[in-house]
């Protein structure tokens, strides 16, 4: 234990918060966002230009010091997004156009590229040099002293026109591995001609923390009064530890992408760096409102890519703070840090509780009170509620992702439970015609407050026509039912086994105008497993609103 004397715990704290926020006001490190650029260079990436406007209006609210916005001079899509933003304008963020040295055996005044950079509209520009003398050879088949020629004329011809200029050493890592007085030379000729930073480029993804480190000190040694920015591909799963390093022994920039979005294995992940090096090292780097926006950043990009979500991504996944085993959630319930190494909040993120056949007394009565479902009151019912998931889930069902059933589940186990319909049976049919046209119908019986409904519906699928049916038989009941949407569908053959009938698991979402949650179906027929999922979908969006309303009463009451 610490020997604190006269000073108590909550004063030395505060004692510490106070220098972590000077700190963090005397060390600001600017953050550089490539993720329209180096990013949309990733595999299976496409931005449109409405998604490259997009995406910079996010990251300019977000407060990224630097939007890389592309390279005008290389295609008809990046030239019309600049000329598209000159009449857009961004709040905080410098827009930067991105590009290379001039051609060797030219002008950098008649290079096309670095015109296109200078007529682009924008006041800062990236451009990118050789930094390792194997590149100048075999890339650009030039002598050592025509590629400081290229660097030092490109620059000048850009601080010419009144433009900030970033220089991307590129392969500078490699380089001064190779060749580290040739590597200096170039960064050298960079600044001498008028860069404002100097970024040192780990282009191919293979160095260490323990190399970025060497080289980053060395480097900061040798060029006292420079300014120095990383920019860290993934190849070797360092990007972000190696941005970290690199800013602890002296960049004060650091560029890369939202979610990591880049060539091969991906640019360095900004939502991992920029919490690490603001939360944990004291730097500033964002605004402090702008992190608890920082997993909605996250999701936002990766749906305009149209990509799944990776839930275990840190920081911003759906399952970075998620809970599974027993004993993790007991702890966390108790004590928080002894299972996450930062408050969700913080990032905008969330805990999750996760039921399942691991599951524990403290993962259900958890689970059961972020859901108010009470079962503090009838602790009795635990140990039913946790038998009844494990024998669920060695039939198929999983209840992580199925919040919604998991509720009814236990809403039945816990107390005398009246459901509001009841199936008498159903029918789907699904015809194919001459001219191609598939038509799908639905037929469902139901026994609704004692009466039997009798409803037909078509859809696009049977699912769908099913889906369709059972609302439109409970909307005179239950006029809550036609507010619903099915927003996913996911099947898995949970077993395959040759002598078996294969089963089916099927997990939808749905959504209403306040909430989103997850259902579950299990069975060898997939369209009944995609019943039971729709049923339970419903029933707990007609339960939720009833206790709403038994609230609103109660609250009205007690006025």
């Amino acid at each position: 234990m610490a020997h604190y004397g006269r000073l108590g715990r909550f004063d030395f704290r505060r004692m510490v918060d106070a220098a972590r926020r000077v700190r963090t006001e005397m060390k600001k490190i600017f953050i550089f966002d490539t993720t329209l650029r180096d990013g949309s260079q990733g595999a299976g990436i496409s931005f449109s230009v409405e998604d490259k406007i997009k995406i910079a209006k996010a990251l300019d609210s977000f407060g990224m010091d630097y939007i890389e916005g592309g390279w005008p001079g290389s295609n008809p899509k990046d030239e019309l997004f600049f000329a598209r933003m000159k009449k857009t304008g961004l709040k905080h963020s410098k827009l930067t156009a991105f590009g290379s040295t001039r051609r060797k055996g030219c002008r950098a005044d008649e290079d096309k590229n670095l015109c296109a950079i200078a007529a682009s509209g924008v006041k800062t520009a990236c451009i990118f040099g050789k930094s390792w003398d194997l590149h100048v050879k075999t890339a650009l088949k030039t002598t050592n002293k025509e590629n400081l020629d290229m660097i030092s004329g490109s620059i000048a011809f850009l601080k010419s026109e009144k433009m900030e200029v970033i220089y991307d050493a590129e392969h500078f890592f490699d380089g001064y591995k190779s060749n580290k007085e040739y590597a200096l030379e170039t960064v050298k000729t960079a600044w001498e001609a008028g860069a404002s930073w100097i970024c040192l480029c780990e282009t191919n993804g293979g160095m260490l923390p323990s190399d970025i480190n060497k080289i980053v000190s060395e480097v900061a040694d040798a060029c006292p009064g420079m300014k120095f920015a990383v920019h860290a591909h993934n190849d070797s799963g360092c990007a972000v530890a190696n941005s970290i390093t690199a800013v602890e022994a002296g960049c004060i920039m650091v560029q890369g992408s939202v979610n990591g979005l880049g060539e091969r294995c991906g640019n360095a992940n900004l939502c991992s760096i920029i919490p690490g090096l603001q939360i944990k090292k004291g730097y500033n780097c964002v605004p402090e409102k702008s992190l608890a926006a920082l997993t909605e950043l996250s999701r936002y990009i990766d749906e305009i890519a149209n990509l799944v979500p990776n839930d275990a991504k840190p920081y911003v996944g759906r399952n970075a703070f998620a809970h599974k085993a027993g004993i993790h959630v007991s702890a966390i319930e108790r004590q928080p840090e002894t299972y996450e190494h930062v408050n969700p909040s913080l990032v905008g993120n969330e805990r999750r509780i996760l039921v399942s056949d691991q599951a524990g007394k403290s993962n259900v009565m958890s689970k059961c009170c972020e859901m108010a479902l009470g079962l503090d009151e009838a602790p009795e019912k635990v140990s039913e509620v946790i038998e009844i998931v494990k024998n669920k889930e060695n039939l198929g069902y999983q209840y992580e992702d199925a919040d919604g059933s998991f509720f009814l589940l236990t809403k039945k186990a816990v107390e005398s439970f009246e459901p509001f319909f009841k199936l008498k049976s159903y029918r789907v049919a699904v015809e194919k015609n001459a001219a191609g046209g598939i038509v799908s119908e639905a037929t469902v019986k139901l026994d609704v407050r004692g009466k039997e409904e009798h409803t037909v519906a078509e859809g696009d699928g049977p699912v769908n026509a099913l889906d369709n049916c059972l609302r439109k038989a409970l909307k005179k009941y239950y006029p809550g039912a036609e507010e619903i949407f099915l927003t996913d569908f996911k099947v898995r053959v949970i077993n395959s086994e040759a002598n078996t009938a294969a089963k089916v698991r099927v997990l939808i979402e749905t959504s209403d105008s306040s909430r989103r949650w997850g259902t579950i179906g299990v069975n060898a027929n997939i369209i009944d497993a995609s019943w039971q999922a729709l049923s339970d979908a419903v029933e707990y969006k007609l339960v939720k609103d009833a206790d709403k309303k038994t609230e609103n009463k109660r609250q009205k009451r007690k006025k």
